[in-house]
């Protein structure tokens, strides 16, 4: 558990598109936005902070958000895809991590590697 991640962004509206339509399946808003960046989280808690940033992004940031179930796994990917992540992983059973780990993983248009998960 975290209590809050920052990433680098070079688009922040495209950012923000993405992130809302990934994780809002998940439970998760917007909660937070000006010129200088956005965060997410559930209401009034944010604790994914995107962070604009021109020039070379830090890329390679892995971030998994825990999901109620399989089904908000499904809608996180397809929504995110829709919302210009690129597929990393289609839903389904990752049983070399665990019997029961079920996940989905995204490329962010940054290039940060984003994962829903439940077990």
């Amino acid at each position: 558990m975290y209590d809050h991640v920052g990433i680098r962004v070079n688009n922040l509206d495209a950012s923000i598109r993405f992130y809302t339509a990934a994780l809002a399946p998940l439970g998760y808003i917007l909660c937070s936005k000006d010129a200088s960046g956005a965060g997410f989280g559930p209401k009034g808690e944010p604790a994914l902070w995107l962070h604009l940033h021109k020039g070379d992004a830090a890329t390679g940031a892995h971030i998994a958000f825990r999901a109620p179930n399989h089904d908000a796994i499904g809608k996180f990917h397809s929504e995110g895809v829709k919302a210009g992540g690129r597929d990393n992983g289609a839903p389904g059973p990752r049983k070399d991590y665990s019997p029961t780990y079920f996940a989905a993983f995204l490329i962010d248009p940054d290039g940060n590697n984003v994962e829903a998960v439940c077990t």
